[in-house]
């Protein structure tokens, strides 16, 4: 079995586990009306975040083993690397998605807020947070093109790779696999960077709605690859 059908097999586990862990998330009481069920939402976010963590360990493995394969991502389908930077989310997405899930629930309980009640989620949130989310996407900006520049860095080198072998070839792929590292980890720093400015429910919901984002792109791309397949 390759390094990328194992990975490949992986990652729809991880997949099928992440749909688990949505589902639990969705059941969750919100908002926690006590002490217990706060803590089942900070144990919940915790197992999710733990899960995501994990999927870029594998992948961090798969990159040391062959960069220029995770570069295509044979495990996503042809929609998805079509969406993709760098082998995988572009990780100022998580932003607008707080933008988004802010707007949708804030306009559905409108009436409530104006009334001085407080929803607790995502619609709802403080000023504080609203100015940290925007610096922080500022700094993820900053992040993204920086990986970006060395990403052209490295294609730019493109035709010194050719022809090359032993140790000088091996220096350039180690670039690559650099590349990827860090666009992995940015990603993941993000994700992990929101959630902690977020409540637990606020949290819950923002990775509910990451994941559902995640299944809705995969889906509909994996079913545009089967009927371009049966032409």
């Amino acid at each position: 079995m390759s390094n990328f059908t194992t990975f490949t097999h992986f990652y729809e586990n991880w997949l099928e586990q992440l749909h688990k862990l949505v589902n639990q998330l969705s059941s969750a009481p919100r908002p926690p009306s006590s002490p217990d069920q706060h803590h089942h939402l900070v144990q919940l976010v915790h197992q999710v975040m733990c899960h995501y963590a994990e999927y870029y360990k594998l992948k961090a493995q798969a990159t040391e083993r062959d960069a220029v394969s995770v570069l295509t991502a044979p495990w996503a389908s042809s929609l998805e690397r079509s969406l993709h930077w760098i082998a995988g989310w572009r990780p100022t997405t998580a932003f607008h998605l707080v933008y988004t899930e802010s707007s949708i629930r804030f306009e559905s309980h409108i009436v409530d807020i104006l009334r001085g009640l407080r929803t607790g989620d995502l619609g709802d949130l403080s000023p504080s947070q609203f100015r940290r989310v925007s610096e922080l996407q500022c700094e993820t900006v900053k992040e993204e093109n920086a990986i970006t520049e060395e990403l052209s860095e490295w294609q730019d080198g493109a035709s010194e790779v050719i022809g090359e072998c032993g140790d000088e070839f091996e220096k350039k792929i180690g670039r690559l696999i650099s590349v990827i590292k860090r666009a992995d980890d940015l990603r993941l720093k993000t994700v992990q960077k929101v959630v902690e400015l977020l409540t637990p429910q606020q949290a819950v919901e923002f990775l509910i709605g990451a994941a559902e984002l995640q299944f809705g792109i995969r889906g509909w791309g994996i079913n545009h690859d089967r009927q371009r397949t049966n032409f």
